[in-house]
């Protein structure tokens, strides 16, 4: 889950002004994202969403086909901001080390503190949005959900298995299991972090599973 504005310790992407018509479909997925995190997608309007971008409904068509459209391009663009974000971190961390189980540990050092801003600025988990409220979203918007978790799960399980080759793992959990557990902390830290009004409980587990990892591929 990216934070809106990326932490120091993840590289920024220099990228071309953006025309206006791109600033006001950003504006429009925005204002959806806020909307839908909060109240669900079928209870998000084109009026209010119109209403908050301050351009007309023929504006909003001009963007987006309909709501199944709009749907469509905002679990993409927040997709394609979460991989972004990933890729960019795990690149900088093996940038600073050829070690897979250290460059890993370098990663969740990262992550956490990502993450803590991650929750502060972040209303809630998109990915739980769509899960739980499915009949909401069309099965090909469902999928994009779906294919993202397995990305990210295929990530760790990779990077994980390059450590195992390293380091031949001394505890008995399974490297799915393990590259798991960082989906569970992340999307369930969004709820514990919104209840328990504690945005550093996202980057607590991690820094927790970090040790875990360590224990697990070095032992005690």
């Amino acid at each position: 889950m990216a934070p809106r504005s990326s932490p120091e310790t993840v590289p920024t992407v220099q990228s071309e002004p953006r025309s206006k018509g791109e600033r006001t479909r950003e504006r429009l997925l925005d204002l959806t994202y806020e909307s839908v995190i909060r109240k669900g997608f079928a209870s998000t309007s084109i009026e209010e969403l119109v209403e908050g971008a301050g351009i007309t409904k023929s504006g909003f068509f001009y963007h987006f086909k309909d709501k199944s459209d709009l749907a469509r391009q905002l679990i993409e663009t927040y997709t394609g901001r979460n991989a972004v974000f990933l890729d960019e971190m795990s690149a900088r961390a093996r940038e600073l080390s050829d070690d897979p189980l250290h460059s890993f540990l370098i990663f969740l050092k990262f992550y956490a503190e990502a993450m803590e801003e991650a929750a502060v600025a972040h209303p809630g988990c998109m990915v739980a949005t769509v899960t739980f409220q499915d009949q909401s979203w069309d099965r090909a918007t469902r999928q994009l959900v779906i294919d993202h978790v397995m990305n990210w799960r295929t990530l760790f399980v990779s990077w994980l298995s390059e450590i195992a080759e390293a380091y031949p793992p001394k505890g008995k959990a399974s490297l799915e299991d393990l590259a798991d557990a960082i989906l569970a902390f992340t999307y369930g830290g969004m709820t514990i972090a919104r209840a328990l009004n504690d945005s550093s409980a996202i980057s607590r587990q991690t820094m927790m599973f970090r040790e875990t990892v360590r224990l697990h591929f070095l032992g005690a």
